[in-house]
Formats: C-alpha cells, sequence, structure tokens
C-alpha cells in the first residue's frame, strides 16, 4: 500500500470497517463461533499454540494503516469459561489527518469464569494526525481482562516528532454494571501537554497494561516491582493492577509490558505466559 501519510490526494474513500468476534467454550477448547466483518477488517483463523482451552485470534487490517477520516469498529465477546487471546501482526499506522479524524471503538464483553487478553502490538501516530479512541469493556462475574496500549507519537526513527495533530482517548471497565476503570485524555501536539512534567514529559512512547481481576499478594506486587524496575510505575487497586511507562523507545516499551505480563499471566490465569510467534516477525 502506498505511504498514505505522503499521499492527501490519494483517491480512495473512507473506510469504515466493522469486525465482531464471538468466542465459546465447547467441552474445554475455546472456539471461534462468529466471525463477522465488513470492510478490510479480519480474522483469518483460529489459532491454539499453547493448548485448546485458549483461542488465539489476529486482527488483520489489511489496508496497512488508518487514514484520515477512516473508522474501525470491533466487538468481541466470550462466553463463559472460555479464554481468549487477541492481538495484532504488527503496529498499527494512524496516518495524518487530511482535513478528516479518525476513529476507533472497542467493545470488549467477557463473561464469568472467562478471560480475554486484548494485547496488540504498538501504535504509532504520524504528526498530523487526528484521532478518537473510545474502549469500553464490560467483565461479569470473576471474569479476568488484560488489555495493553503502547502508543507512539510520531515516527522518531525517520526523524519526525509528533507536534501537530490531536489523539483523544476514552477507556472504560464494567464489572457487573459497577465503573471500576475511567480513563480519558486529549493530546495536542502543538500543546503543552507533550512536554509537561504532568503529562508526557518530552517523551515520545508510553505504554499502558491494564489488568483486572484478583488482587495479587503484596509479596507478588514488590517481586513485580523489582523485575521491572526503575522504568515503570505499578499501581495495584481493589479492582485493577496498572503498569505504566513513558520512555523514548517503542522496543523497550514492548519488552517491559511483555515482562509485566510474563509474570501477571500465571498468577491471574493459572498458566505460562507463551510469546506468540507474531510477536517475534
Amino acid at each position: 500500500m502506498p505511504d498514505a501519510s505522503h499521499s492527501p490526494s490519494l483517491p480512495r474513500s473512507h473506510w469504515q470497517a466493522r469486525l465482531s468476534l464471538g468466542f465459546v467454550n465447547d467441552a474445554g477448547t475455546t472456539r471461534l463461533t462468529e466471525r463477522e466483518h465488513v470492510g478490510p477488517l479480519r480474522v483469518q483463523k483460529a489459532l491454539y499454540p499453547e493448548h485448546p482451552s485458549v483461542c488465539h485470534a489476529v486482527i488483520v487490517h489489511p489496508p496497512g494503516g488508518v487514514v484520515g477520516g477512516d473508522q474501525l469498529d470491533i466487538a468481541v465477546r466470550v462466553g463463559r469459561e472460555a479464554a481468549v487471546f487477541i492481538s495484532t501482526p504488527g503496529a498499527a499506522k494512524w496516518y495524518r489527518a487530511n482535513g478528516h479524524v479518525s476513529r476507533q471503538t472497542v467493545r470488549l464483553d467477557v463473561a464469568a469464569g472467562a478471560s480475554l487478553e486484548w494485547l496488540p502490538q504498538e501504535t504509532i501516530f504520524f504528526n498530523n494526525a487526528h484521532v478518537h479512541l473510545d474502549s469500553a469493556i464490560t467483565l461479569h462475574g470473576d471474569a479476568t481482562y488484560f488489555g495493553c496500549d503502547i502508543l507512539c507519537f510520531g515516527r522518531t526513527a525517520s526523524g519526525e516528532t509528533f507536534n501537530a495533530g490531536t489523539i483523544a482517548q476514552h477507556c472504560t471497565i464494567r464489572r457487573d454494571g459497577k465503573l471500576i476503570w475511567f480513563e480519558q485524555g486529549r493530546i495536542e501536539g502543538a500543546g503543552t501537554i507533550m512536554h509537561s512534567p504532568l503529562g508526557l514529559a518530552g517523551k515520545t512512547v508510553c505504554a499502558t497494561l491494564l489488568v483486572a481481576g484478583k488482587p495479587i499478594t503484596p509479596s507478588a506486587l514488590t517481586t513485580l516491582r523489582e523485575k521491572l524496575g526503575p522504568q515503570v510505575g505499578i499501581t495495584q487497586t481493589k479492582a485493577i493492577l496498572v503498569v505504566r511507562h513513558l520512555g523514548n523507545s517503542s522496543e523497550v516499551a514492548r519488552a517491559l509490558m511483555m515482562q509485566a505480563w510474563q509474570a501477571l499471566r500465571p498468577l491471574h490465569l493459572a498458566r505460562e505466559a507463551v510469546v506468540p510467534r507474531i510477536w517475534n516477525t
């Protein structure tokens, strides 16, 4: 695909893409039983790299990037006692706005006894991107949720900074109808938050891992902090464990989030973390 960030007059209509996935536990095997899509969002097949009880799915966006005006809608439902791991084959790229706002809406619903690991690879915002990201996670009973975001502002490897554009985020997590996590923010490329110590403090990469499940023990929390070191901040509340990192390298952020996931997965899901091959390609 041509680099749409450098093709403001590229003759294409805006993509309106939707993907709906449903998973159920079938006698100990998690199966992908619902797969509906409109536009360029796909899951090609269910994968079982670790055990039939855990279904892995890779969401593919064939255009390779999101142009101003595109809209992506993703809905995932995980049935009782099912276990699902969802990732992406590579970094998501949000190109410059060209006068339009791009949007992504994610709706995740996880039944009692089930788990969903939502671990896409990093997201890169090109300069002059205008993006709205909206995520709503609904948990039932003792459902467990892992969710990770690695946000990269500008293509630093190409010498590009994010000094124009807007990124707006809104995220909620509810358990049995009760709001247990609410976060929203708006980052202006030309605003002070990019350099404020209360914002990104001049860093170009921020990463967050949220884990909604049974709180880990104080000793496990101490061990995790010692393992990850001073590059991350870790907060444990009654409902959510939060791991955050600010830096200038997507590779470092990804490695830290992976280490956190590898340490926390056995504690929350009673199974070892099997790194998907797609993360190493």
